[in-house]
C-alpha cells in the first residue's frame, strides 16, 4: 500500500465516508438540535409565563410588626433549628424567615389572607398559589399565620400540625 492510497481500503473508505457525512451532517443536525432546543426552552418559558401568578404580597412597612427569635421545627424524621424572624402587618399579612447565620437563609413564607408563597431553598422545594389549593405538605407552614394573628405578643409559640411541631422563642 502506498503512502496516499491508506484511504482507498475497505476500512478506510468507510471512515473517509463517515467523515465526510459528519463534516456535512453534523453542523446541519446540531443547527437542527439547537433549533429544537431553543423552540422547546422558549415555549416552557412562555406557557410557565403565563402559569405564574401575579399576585402582589405587601411589602412590609412601618406599621408591621416584627419579632425575631428561634424556630425549632421537628417531624418524625426531621429537625431543623434556625432563626426566625416573623413579621405581621394590621391587615394580616404574614412573613416568615428563617435562617443559619446572616445570609443563608433556609426557608421564606409570606402569606396574606388567600395567596401564599413557600421557598424552602435547603431542600429546593418552592410553591405559590391560593392558600386554598395549598399541598398537604404544606399546610403545616400556612396555619402559622393564623397562629401569629391570635397570638401576636407571646413570646413562645407552640403549634402543632399533625406530625409536625413548630416551637417558636421570641
Amino acid at each position: 500500500m502506498l503512502a496516499g492510497e491508506e484511504h482507498s481500503a475497505p476500512t478506510g473508505l468507510r471512515l473517509s465516508r463517515c467523515s465526510a457525512f459528519y463534516k456535512h451532517a453534523a453542523p446541519t443536525a446540531l443547527n437542527a438540535v439547537a433549533a429544537l432546543a431553543i423552540l422547546v426552552i422558549g415555549s416552557c418559558c412562555l406557557s410557565s409565563c403565563a402559569s405564574v401568578s401575579q399576585h402582589q404580597f405587601s411589602e412590609p412597612a412601618s406599621g408591621w410588626q416584627t419579632k425575631t427569635g428561634q424556630l425549632m421545627y421537628r417531624t418524625a424524621k426531621a429537625t431543623l433549628i434556625g432563626e426566625a424572624i416573623v413579621r405581621l402587618s394590621k391587615t394580616g399579612d404574614f412573613e416568615l424567615t428563617v435562617s443559619k447565620g446572616p445570609g443563608i437563609t433556609l426557608l421564606s413564607l409570606r402569606q396574606d389572607a388567600e395567596f401564599a408563597e413557600f421557598n424552602a431553598s435547603f431542600t429546593g422545594q418552592r410553591w405559590s398559589g391560593s392558600t386554598a389549593n395549598a399541598p398537604q405538605q404544606l399546610r403545616g407552614w400556612l396555619g402559622l399565620r393564623d397562629q401569629f394573628l391570635r397570638a401576636p405578643n407571646q413570646k413562645t409559640l407552640r403549634y402543632v400540625s399533625g406530625s409536625e411541631t413548630f416551637l417558636f422563642r421570641f
